[in-house]
C-alpha cells in the first residue's frame, strides 16, 4: 500500500535561494532534453518521399535519444556548465525520469488507445518541484530525523510533522514543492500490506451517487451534499487582483508580488474544494460498503456552456478522492456507463425523456415521482449491482410506500393464471 503525506517545511533564506536556483537550472535542463527528443523525432520520423527540403533538417541521422542516453550525458553537462555541480545527481535523474514518463504517455497509447498530451517547454517559474528518489537510507539524499529534514547539498531545515508516519510504513521518495504560501515536502510512504477488499457476500449497504450542478452529489438514499461554488464566491476578488497584475511591468518586483497574491487566491479555492471533497468521501465510505458512480466524460462536458460550473464543482477530483478513500478502507467502488440513468424510471424502467431544466422525475407509466438526481442515483446503484452480480434485499427499486403494480401476462385479451396457461400448453 502506498500513501502520500505532505508536510510544511521552513527553509532559511539561503536555503530558499539555493532551491530556487535548482528549480531554474532543472527547468533549463528539462527544456534542453525535450528539445533533443523533438529534434530526434523530426529527423527520424519523416517519410523519405514526403520530406520537405525547406523545413526539414538534412544531415547525419543522430543516435537514439532516450532516458538512458540523457542520463549518461549528465556528467558532460556538469563539465560544460559548472553550476549544475551544485545539484544532487539523483535529483537531476529524477527530472529526466519525469520527462521520459511524460514522453511515453504521449508516444505510446494506453490500454484504451488514448494518449497523453505533448510535453511542453516550461517557461520561467513553471517548474515548481524536484525529487529525492531515496529517503532515510545509507545513500539517500533526504533524511527525516525527528522534526528536521536534511537534504543533500541544501542542508537541514525544520519540518512540521503534523501527523506521524503510519506504523509499518517506510518513506520511499521526497518531493520538494514550491507553492504560493511556502515550501512543502511530499513524502511517499510504502507498506508491504495490500488493502483487503470486503468480499461481495459480506456487503450489507450499497449506494449510487449522481453528481450534479444543483447539488454536488445525491445518493440513492436521498441524501444530498450541497454544492459550494468556491470559485464563483471568490471570482470578484480574483478578477480585481488580476487587473492589478495586468498593469504591472512583467517580471518586476511589484509584478511578482501581485502574482503571488493571485496564486494565493487560486490556492485558497483549491484547498476549500479539496477539503469538501474529502469530507464527502469519508462520510460515504463510512456509511456504505459498496459505492457506484457514473463513468462520466468530464473533459467533454467541460467544453459545453456549463464548463465553469462543472469545473468549479470538481467532479473529477471528487470521484478520484472517493475511489482512493474506498480502496484504502476496503470498500467496493464501481463505475457504470452513464447512458440513460437520468431518463430511465427507477421503478419500472420506462424511458421518461426530460430536459436538464426539469428537476422532478414523473413517470406516467407507474406514477413514480421523486427528485431527478435521486432517481438517477438509484439507477446507478442497480446497474452496478447487476454488473457484479450482487443482490441486496435492502436495495430494491422503490420505497415500500410507493409500490409498483406488477403487470400480468395476457393471451387474446384474457388474463390467465399460471395453471390455466400450463393447461393450455399441455392441450396444445
Amino acid at each position: 500500500m502506498i500513501v502520500t503525506h505532505e508536510y510544511r517545511i521552513y527553509p532559511s533564506l539561503d536555503q530558499t535561494e539555493v532551491m530556487d536556483t535548482w528549480l531554474e537550472l532543472l527547468r533549463r535542463h528539462w527544456n534542453y532534453a525535450l528539445g533533443e527528443r523533438l529534434d530526434y523525432l523530426s529527423r527520424t520520423r519523416e517519410s523519405i518521399n514526403r520530406c520537405s527540403l525547406v523545413s526539414e533538417p538534412i544531415g547525419e541521422i543522430p543516435s537514439r535519444v532516450d532516458y538512458y542516453s540523457q542520463q549518461a550525458a549528465i556528467k558532460e553537462t556538469k563539465r560544460l556548465f559548472p553550476e549544475y555541480k551544485g545539484i544532487y545527481t539523483e535529483t537531476q535523474q529524477g527530472n529526466l525520469r519525469r520527462l521520459d514518463k511524460a514522453w511515453k504517455k504521449w508516444m505510446v497509447p494506453d490500454a484504451t488507445g488514448k494518449r497523453g498530451g505533448k510535453p511542453r517547454f516550461k517557461k520561467v517559474g513553471k517548474l515548481r518541484s524536484f525529487i529525492f528518489p531515496r529517503v532515510n537510507c545509507s545513500k539517500a539524499g533526504a533524511h527525516v530525523i525527528g522534526n528536521k529534514l536534511k537534504l543533500s547539498k541544501i542542508g537541514e531545515m525544520r519540518i512540521n510533522l503534523h501527523r506521524p508516519f503510519p506504523d509499518g510504513f517506510t518513506p520511499k521518495t521526497c518531493t520538494i514543492i514550491k507553492k504560493a504560501d511556502g515550501w512543502y515536502a511530499s513524502i511517499v510512504l510504502k507498506d508491504a500490506s495490500v488493502p483487503e477488499i470486503l468480499p461481495l457476500d459480506e456487503v450489507k449497504t450499497a449506494v449510487g451517487i449522481d453528481v450534479g450542478l444543483k447539488e454536488l452529489a445525491v445518493t440513492s438514499d436521498g441524501e444530498m451534499f450541497p454544492i459550494q461554488q468556491f470559485y464563483r464566491m471568490g471570482q470578484k476578488r480574483l478578477a480585481r487582483a488580476q487587473r492589478k497584475l495586468s498593469r504591472k511591468q512583467k517580471r518586476s518586483k511589484n509584478y511578482l508580488k501581485q502574482l503571488n497574491k493571485v496564486q494565493r487566491l487560486h490556492q485558497k479555492v483549491q484547498r476549500q474544494r479539496k477539503e469538501q471533497h474529502y469530507k464527502v468521501a469519508h462520510q460515504l465510505v463510512k456509511q456504505y460498503d459498496f459505492i457506484a458512480v457514473e463513468n462520466l466524460n468530464i473533459r467533454g462536458l467541460a467544453k459545453t456552456r456549463l464548463s465553469k460550473s462543472i469545473l468549479d464543482a470538481g467532479w473529477g477530483q471528487l470521484l478520484t478522492i472517493v475511489e482512493a478513500v474506498a480502496v484504502k478502507r476496503g470498500s467496493h467502488f464501481v463505475k457504470v456507463r452513464p447512458h440513460g440513468t437520468s431518463q430511465d424510471c427507477s421503478g419500472c424502467g420506462t424511458k421518461v425523456p426530460k430536459d436538464l431544466s426539469v428537476r422532478l422525475h414523473q413517470c406516467p407509466h407507474c406514477g413514480l415521482e421523486m427528485d431527478r438526481d435521486e432517481n438517477a442515483a438509484i439507477n446507478i446503484r442497480e446497474r452496478a449491482l447487476s454488473e457484479v452480480g450482487l443482490i441486496l434485499p435492502a436495495c430494491g427499486g422503490l420505497d415500500n410506500s410507493q409500490p409498483v403494480k406488477q403487470e400480468t401476462s395476457s393471451w387474446d385479451g384474457i388474463q390467465l393464471s399460471l395453471n390455466e396457461a400450463l393447461g393450455i400448453a399441455h392441450s396444445a
